[in-house]
């Protein structure tokens, strides 16, 4: 059962779906997601919140700020501190819906918005599991794996001709999401990336849009999630890392669950960053389920 929803997050209205189990028994326990770096919930989110649901467990899935049918100024423009946030503005909405247990709260998010469930997960104890997905740990790290050294002092000088463009009062420079020349100025620059978002895109979700501010570009070499991973404890923590992944590095997110304390479990996800939601969905979604069910719905919760 899905139902449209809108929420206030502190002025700007966030939108999204509200997924319920069938059978009337509630309150559920419900998770709470959203997507990666410029995604729409239209881009497989809908088929975790349907094994959720089937697994007795609602969802609130929401598009970000300034993307999808979410509100918020400057359109296409990622601030990772706003987005986490946005979580626990969500979270504080989902904890008034009747049909959702407040005490059992659990987060979900992937790439991107992988790295901001581990923040969330440390800071606001309202969460009492964590999920993170393909999970980006590092953005320093993980921008100078994509980034040839080369190519860095003109991103560089990109990114400060910006700056001083906006202080004269213009509009942000853009920069496209993907490109199908890896070498080309792109905020993902993998080649599974273009493959993903175009053909995703075109098959699911027409209104996304393959550009972003060159400030969000900025904004993720400066975001650094993993700090936050020792301190998750004890809410559960489930990160799953794609053995192949090119994008957020798998090293790089393997390294990172080493900092975090127990409870805390690794999965392996065959194949790279993007088969998570295609061909490896049964094995992330299942990880997922069967780790969120244990924590949500065969366990105890202390109330919150």
């Amino acid at each position: 059962m899905r139902q449209d929803i809108e929420f206030d997050a502190e002025g700007v209205t966030l939108r999204g779906w509200l997924y319920t189990p069938e059978r009337a028994d509630g309150p559920w326990p419900a998770i709470v997601m959203t997507h990666g770096f410029s995604a729409v919930k239209e881009m497989y989110l809908d088929r975790y919140a349907d094994v959720f649901a089937n697994a007795g467990m609602a969802s609130l899935v929401f598009d970000n700020r300034n993307f999808g049918s979410s509100d918020g100024q400057p359109r296409q423009e990622i601030d990772p501190w706003d987005q986490v946030r946005d979580y626990r503005h969500a979270i504080t909405y989902v904890r008034t819906r009747s049909e959702v247990d407040p005490a059992r709260i659990g987060i979900w998010g992937s790439s991107y918005s992988g790295g901001h469930v581990l923040v969330v997960g440390a800071i606001d104890r309202r969460v009492k599991c964590v999920v993170a997905q393909v999970p980006l740990v590092s953005g320093h790290a993980n921008g100078r794996r994509l980034i040839r050294s080369d190519f860095l002092p003109a991103f560089q000088a990109q990114f400060d001709a910006d700056r001083e463009a906006r202080f004269r009062g213009e509009v942000p420079a853009m920069v496209p999401v993907v490109d199908p020349d890896p070498l080309a100025p792109s905020a993902l620059p993998t080649a599974d990336s273009y493959e993903w978002f175009t053909a995703t895109s075109d098959q699911r979700a027409p209104a996304w849009r393959n550009e972003v501010t060159l400030r969000s570009v900025e904004m993720f070499l400066e975001y650094e999630p993993g700090t936050y991973l020792p301190w998750i404890s004890p809410t559960p923590l489930l990160m799953c890392v794609a053995a192949e992944d090119v994008l957020t590095v798998s090293d790089l997110a393997i390294a990172g669950f080493e900092r975090a304390r127990e409870p805390k479990k690794l999965v392996i996800l065959p194949g790279g960053h993007f088969d998570a939601y295609v061909d490896g969905f049964d094995v992330s979604s299942g990880a997922a389920v069967d780790w969120l069910h244990r924590h949500l719905v065969a366990e105890e919760t202390v109330p919150a």
